[in-house]
C-alpha cells in the first residue's frame, strides 16, 4: 500500500504536525508541577484512544486494525514511550527552544541510519541540507560541556529515540494502515503510561484546571502522529526529518513572547539556517520527483540537472 512520492504534500502534512507538536510543548508547559511525566503521557494517550476510535468510525475503517503487526507496534511504541518521556521531563527543565534544538538532532540520525535500517538511497543535498540544519541547531542551543544539564541530557536522548521511532513507522507504513498505527501508538502507551504513573503509588486524576490541557495534549498527540504518518506514507524519512527544524523557530518566538526566554542573534541566526536547509531539501526533492514522475506519450520535456 505504498503511496506516492509526493514532497509538496509530504511538506504540507508536515505542517500540521509542527503546529501540532508545538500546542502540546505549551499545554505541557501550562500543566508541569500537576501531573508528572508519565500521567501526562497516560492520560494523553487515553484521549487519544477516544480520538482516534471516534475517526475511524466516521472514516469507516474500524476493520483497518488488526493484530498482524502486533510486535511490530509494540517495539515501535517501546521506544517511542521512551523519547516522548525524556521530551516531556526536558521541556520542564530547560527553555523550550533549547529543547527542540536538540530534539532537532534526530534528523541527522535519520539521514545517517535511514539506509541502513530502511534501504534508502542517500544524496548528497539531503547531507548537506542535514549539515546546514545542524549548525543552525549549534547556533540555537550553544552547549556548554563543562556543565551538562540533566534536561539538556534528556532532550539529546529523546532525539536517538525519535529517529529510531521514525525509522519504524516508515517500515510500518509499507503495509500497515493510518489508523492500525494510531490506535496501537495510543493503546500501548496508555499501559506503558499508567503502568510507569502507579510506581509510586499514587496516579494524579485530572482536576478543572488540567483537563482542558490534557485534552489539548491528547488532541495535539494524534494530530502530530497522524500528519507525521501520513507525510512518512508520502516521502522518504530523510527528507521528511529535516522539514520538523521549522518547529524550532516558532517555538523560540513563543519561548520569547509568554515565557521571557531569550530571543538572541545566535538563535535568529540559526533559525534562519534550519529554514534555509527546509527549502533546499524540499526543492531537490520536489525536482526529483518531477524527473522520476513518467511523461505522458507525445510530451517533449527537458529533464532539470540537480
Amino acid at each position: 500500500m505504498t503511496a506516492p512520492y509526493r514532497p509538496l504534500t509530504a511538506a504540507l502534512w508536515m505542517t500540521g504536525s509542527i503546529a501540532a507538536f508545538t500546542a502540546m510543548a505549551i499545554a505541557t508547559r501550562a500543566i508541569r508541577g500537576q501531573h508528572d511525566t508519565f500521567e501526562i503521557l497516560a492520560w494523553r494517550s487515553i484521549i487519544g484512544i477516544v480520538l482516534v476510535l471516534a475517526l475511524a468510525t466516521a472514516m469507516g475503517r474500524l476493520g483497518r486494525i488488526t493484530t498482524r503487526r502486533l510486535p511490530g507496534h509494540v517495539l515501535r511504541n517501546a521506544v517511542h514511550f521512551t523519547g516522548q518521556a525524556l521530551w516531556f521531563w526536558a521541556l520542564t527543565q530547560i527553555p523550550l527552544a533549547q529543547v527542540f534544538a536538540l530534539e532537532f538532532t534526530s534528523p541527522l540520525w535519520v539521514i545517517l541510519l535511514a539506509p541502513l535500517v530502511l534501504g534508502e538511497t542517500q544524496t548528497r543535498t539531503r547531507l548537506i541540507a542535514a549539515a546546514i540544519g545542524f549548525c543552525g541547531i549549534l547556533l540555537v542551543a550553544r552547549p556548554d560541556f563543562d556543565h551538562v544539564d540533566p534536561g539538556v541530557l534528556a532532550a539529546a536522548a529523546c532525539a536517538l529515540f525519535f529517529a529510531l521511532s521514525v525509522m519504524m513507522v516508515k517500515r510500518l507504513t509499507r503495509d500497515e494502515d493510518l489508523v492500525s498505527i494510531l490506535f496501537w501508538m495510543c493503546l500501548l502507551q496508555t499501559g506503558f503510561g499508567f503502568a510507569l504513573s502507579g510506581a509510586d503509588g499514587a496516579i494524579a486524576l485530572p482536576t478543572a484546571s488540567t483537563l482542558p490541557w490534557l485534552v489539548l495534549i491528547g488532541l495535539a498527540g494524534v494530530t502530530a502522529h497522524l500528519c507525521l504518518t501520513r507525510a512518512l506514507q508520502l516521502a522518504p524519512a530523510s527528507f521528511v526529518g529535516p522539514i520538523d527544524f521549522a518547529r524550532l523557530p516558532l517555538i523560540a518566538l513563543i519561548g520569547a513572547t509568554f515565557y521571557d526566554e531569550p530571543l538572541t542573534l545566535p538563535l535568529i541566526a540559526g533559525a534562519l539556517l534550519i529554514l534555509g536547509a527546509n527549502w533546499l531539501s524540499i526543492r531537490s526533492e520536489t525536482g526529483r520527483a518531477a524527473t522520476a514522475a513518467p511523461q505522458p506519450k507525445g510530451h517533449n520535456s527537458v529533464t532539470p540537472r540537480h
